[in-house]
């Protein structure tokens, strides 16, 4: 499909739009709640960080959807696994190719 094939939504609209038309979706019913859940157990793939490789560039740590890039004094030294969803951005937006992604063996 092209670009100019591809469909367009129709949002001119967007202020009159109640309730009916919009979808609720993920919610936080109190900040800060997040360390309370264990998000990171589907993942297929585990990112391994080489620290020897890190320049300290910190692009994994803003990229990273989930915030589960451990740093310390500057350089990414571990994965916060219980919240690490396995994507693979960390790895990919690495430019020291300092994180690589494993398959992840479960017990």
């Amino acid at each position: 499909m092209s670009a100019a094939e591809k469909p367009r939504w129709d949002v001119s609209d967007v202020d009159t739009w109640g309730p009916d038309r919009h979808e609720l979706g993920a919610t936080i019913p109190v900040a800060g709640n997040s360390v309370e859940f264990e998000t990171g157990g589907w993942r297929s793939q585990v990112p391994v960080i080489c620290t020897e490789k890190c320049t300290g560039c910190m692009l994994c740590y803003f990229y990273c959807p989930d915030a589960s890039i451990i740093i310390e004094d500057g350089k990414a030294v571990g994965i916060d696994l219980e919240h690490c969803k396995g994507c693979g951005i960390c790895a990919r937006e690495c430019p020291a190719k300092a994180i690589s992604m494993k398959a992840e063996e479960k017990e």
